[in-house]
C-alpha cells in the first residue's frame, strides 16, 4: 500500500517550497529563499531533502544575471500519483494524475446511481485497479484516492449526508468501504469544492487571488480559494450557491429551503422546461422517462448552440439566474474571477459565460474598484476528478498532512 512521504522535519516549511516549485515550474534555491523569506541553507536542505524523496529535481540553468547562471528545480511529475473519482448521480468518472496534476488516465461508466452502494462502491474499485493497470503507474506511487461528490456530507466521518441517489446511500461509509476495497486511502470531499481548487494547482488563476467557481454538473454548487486554501466554513459544506433562494415564494426544495437557484436553473429544471414548451421536446426527441437528464440537457445545449430559438432562449434565461447567483458570491468574497467548471457548462459554455459577465459586469457591488472576469474551467468537463485527485496531492505534499479541521484520509484497513 502507498504511503505518504516521511515528513522527517519541517512539514509546513516542506510543503510551501514544494507548492512554490510546483506554482513557478522552475525557479531557482536563491528564488525560493526570497519567496520565503528562510535562508539559503534551509532552502537548500529542504530541496535536498525533496531530491531525496525523489519530488523535485534540477532542471539546468537559469538565464545569465552577471554571475554564474543558477541552477534551477522543477517537480519530478511521475515521482507520485493520485486518483480522483467523480461520483455524479448517473454516470461516474475516474482520472489518474501525476504531481504535476496532469491527466494521465480516465475512463466513466454509467449505472451506479441504479446500485445500492454495497454493489457500486466495488465497482468504482475494480475500474480504479483496472485504470492504474492499464495506465503502468507504479502502485506504490500512488498517494490515495480523492472520492467527490454532491454535498451535503460529512468529510471526517467520509459518509454522505444525503439520500441521494437513494436511500441506501444516505450515512454510508463511502470512504471506508472505497479505502477497504482498494487498499489505499481515500478523501471524500465536494464535488465543486474540488473543481475549484484544480483550478490553482494547475496554474490556470493568479495563486495570490481570490477566485469563485460555479460548478455545474447534474445539481449546482460553488466554491471559493484564497491564495491558494478553499474556504470551508464550519463543516465544509460552504458556497452551495445552488441552494440560495432566488423566489421566497417559490417552491420547497428537498434541500429545506425554498425558491433555489438550482431549481431553477439546473440541468433537471431546464429539461423539464423543455418538455412543457410546445414543439420542443419533439424537436429534440426528449424522452421524459429519461432518468439521465444530463443527456437530455446536452440535446438542448446542442440545439442552443445550432440556432434553436427556443433551446437558446432556455439556457440564457438558465444564465440569467446564474448571473445572478455569480454576483451573490462576488459581493460576498469580493472575488477577482468566477469560473465556471463540470460536465453541463461543457455543453453550452460561451452561451453561459456571455451571458453571466454581462449581469456581473452590470451589477457587481464592487465594479467600479475591480472587474470580475467569468472564464472557462481548464478542467472542462473532468473538473471534479481532475479536482479530487488534486485534493489528495496537496493535503499528502503541500500541506504535509490535512489540517486538524478538515478530514484526514480514510485509510484502508
Amino acid at each position: 500500500m502507498a504511503t505518504s512521504p516521511i515528513w522527517a522535519s519541517r512539514p509546513k516549511t516542506r510543503g510551501r517550497v514544494l507548492d512554490l516549485i510546483r506554482a513557478a515550474r522552475t525557479i531557482t534555491r536563491i528564488e525560493l529563499a526570497e519567496a520565503t523569506g528562510l535562508t539559503g541553507a534551509t532552502i537548500s536542505e529542504v530541496v535536498r531533502e525533496l531530491m531525496g524523496d525523489g519530488l523535485v529535481v534540477e532542471a539546468g540553468r537559469g538565464a545569465p544575471t552577471g554571475g554564474k547562471p543558477r541552477t534551477l528545480v522543477q517537480l519530478n511529475p511521475l515521482a507520485r500519483y493520485s486518483v480522483g473519482v467523480q461520483l455524479e448521480r448517473n454516470t461516474c468518472v475516474i482520472v489518474v494524475v501525476d504531481l504535476a496534476g496532469r491527466q494521465v488516465a480516465r475512463t466513466s461508466f454509467h449505472g451506479v446511481a441504479q446500485m445500492p452502494p454495497q454493489q457500486a462502491l466495488p465497482l468504482v474499485a475494480a475500474q480504479v485497479d483496472a485504470l492504474l493497470t492499464t495506465a503502468a503507474v507504479d502502485r506504490d506511487k500512488v498517494l490515495g484516492v480523492g472520492l467527490v461528490s454532491y454535498g451535503p456530507q460529512d468529510r471526517r466521518a467520509g459518509v454522505l449526508l444525503t439520500p441521494q441517489p437513494t436511500d441506501a446511500w444516505l450515512d454510508y461509509p463511502v470512504a471506508r468501504r472505497l479505502a477497504e476495497s482498494l487498499g489505499l486511502p481515500v478523501l471524500l470531499d465536494n464535488d465543486a469544492a474540488a473543481a475549484t481548487i484544480g483550478e490553482y494547482w494547475l496554474g490556470a488563476v493568479d495563486p495570490r487571488s481570490t477566485y469563485g467557481c460555479i460548478y455545474m454538473a447534474s445539481g449546482i454548487g460553488g466554491g471559493v480559494v484564497v491564495a491558494g486554501e478553499l474556504y470551508r466554513g464550519s463543516s465544509s459544506n460552504s458556497v452551495e450557491i445552488g441552494h440560495i433562494s432566488i423566489d421566497v415564494n417559490g417552491e420547497q426544495c428537498p434541500c429545506g429551503n425554498v425558491g433555489c437557484l438550482e431549481n431553477y436553473a439546473g440541468p433537471s429544471a431546464l429539461v423539464r422546461q423543455a418538455l412543457a414548451t410546445p414543439g420542443l421536446a419533439q424537436r429534440l426527441a426528449l424522452n421524459p422517462t429519461d432518468a439521465d437528464f444530463l443527456s437530455e440537457f446536452a440535446r438542448i445545449g446542442a440545439a442552443a448552440n445550432a440556432g434553436d430559438p427556443a433551446a437558446r432562449g432556455l439556457l440564457e434565461q438558465s444564465a440569467r439566474y446564474l448571473g445572478f447567483a455569480a454576483v451573490t458570491m462576488a459581493s460576498l468574497f469580493d472575488v477577482d474571477a468566477i469560473v465556471l467548471a463540470g460536465p453541463s457548462f461543457a455543453v453550452a459554455g460561451s452561451i453561459y459565460q456571455a451571458v453571466i459577465q454581462q449581469e456581473v459586469d452590470r451589477r457587481t457591488f464592487a465594479r467600479r474598484a475591480h472587474r470580475v472576469r467569468v472564464v472557462p474551467s481548464v478542467n472542462g468537463s473532468d473538473a471534479a476528478a481532475i479536482g479530487g485527485a488534486v485534493l489528495v496531492l496537496q493535503s499528502e505534499l503541500t500541506l504535509g498532512h490535512p489540517r486538524q479541521e478538515d478530514a484526514r484520509p480514510v485509510p484502508a484497513s
